[in-house]
């Protein structure tokens, strides 16, 4: 089995718990020296200032290529190439580019407007003509909620493609045999972009029930049967073999390259890279 690349991924924090929680999670997973890091973005830009500073202490703590999420709903062109701009300046030239949660107010797809970015598409393009980004985009096994149809939603994967991603970086699942057979879709179409699956570690089964729900991402039947009536501590090995399973068959099918969802927790996480061959480096 090849050892593929891991990333990580964590979102601000909001308090001052939060963000210890948060440091002890990205010190104990930066020793096993990630490809990258990324750092969420809320939408309409609700956490711009803590993502920045995230990232600001993170490249100066680790020394990790980072990446900062970035969503173009509810921003002009004119602010985000500001905001792009600074990030270029601050050695963040890496972006997952996103359209964001869809505001109340708007209905998608959206009305033309000059001043704004209409498609993750255009948006990739322009990041990549303002400056050389390493660029991320999201796919979706399933179909993102708001596309018409698969055939539809792999179509805009494409155009994100064709239009400079680096990467396209899943949805989370649980069954792999979902990724396998969109990574084969994606093929078909002449799809060439690195398709990396995203792996969400299961710390409340409720709760990541209701987060899959509002994404409409799957969860099989027989992962509610495992979690039926179980103890905490149960519920704990269930999610970390899980994990670890998820992983090591990845490794076993070709996948190059794992990103994980870590929810600011680093245990789960880090047994699952451990099982990968990976070894916590030496505090410096």
């Amino acid at each position: 089995m090849t050892k593929p690349t891991i990333s990580f991924e964590y979102f601000p924090p909001k308090s001052e718990k939060a963000e210890t929680a948060l440091w002890d999670a990205m010190d104990k997973l930066a020793m096993l020296d990630p490809a990258y890091m990324t750092v969420t973005y809320g939408a309409g830009g609700s956490t711009r200032d803590g993502t920045l500073a995230t990232l600001k202490k993170a490249r100066d703590r680790f020394g990790i290529p980072l990446a900062s999420h970035l969503t173009f709903i509810n921003t002009t062109k004119d602010d985000m190439y500001a905001l792009v701009d600074e990030l270029w300046d601050e050695n963040i030239k890496h972006i997952v580019a996103l359209r964001g949660d869809m505001p109340g107010d708007l209905q998608w797809p959206l009305e033309n407007d000059e001043n704004y970015f209409q498609y993750t598409s255009d948006f990739v393009a322009g990041l990549v003509a303002r400056h050389p980004f390493e660029i991320s985009v999201g796919c979706y096994p399933e179909k993102h909620p708001d596309a018409p149809s698969m055939d539809d939603d792999l179509r805009a994967l494409k155009l994100k493609c064709d239009a400079g991603a680096t990467r396209a970086i899943t949805q989370f699942f649980f069954d792999n045999d979902l990724f396998y057979r969109f990574r084969d879709q994606c093929e078909k179409i002449g799809i060439e972009t690195p398709i990396v699956p995203g792996l969400l570690p299961i710390h409340d089964f409720k709760s990541m029930c209701n987060f899959a729900g509002k994404c409409q991402a799957s969860v099989p039947d027989w992962l509610h049967g495992r979690f039926e009536d179980v103890s905490d501590e149960d519920a704990h090995k269930i999610a970390l073999d899980l994990l670890v399973g998820q992983s090591e068959d990845l490794a076993a099918n070709g996948v190059e390259h794992i990103h994980y969802y870590t929810l600011n927790k680093a245990d789960m996480t880090t047994e699952a890279c451990v099982a990968l061959g990976y070894k916590a480096k030496a505090a410096a």
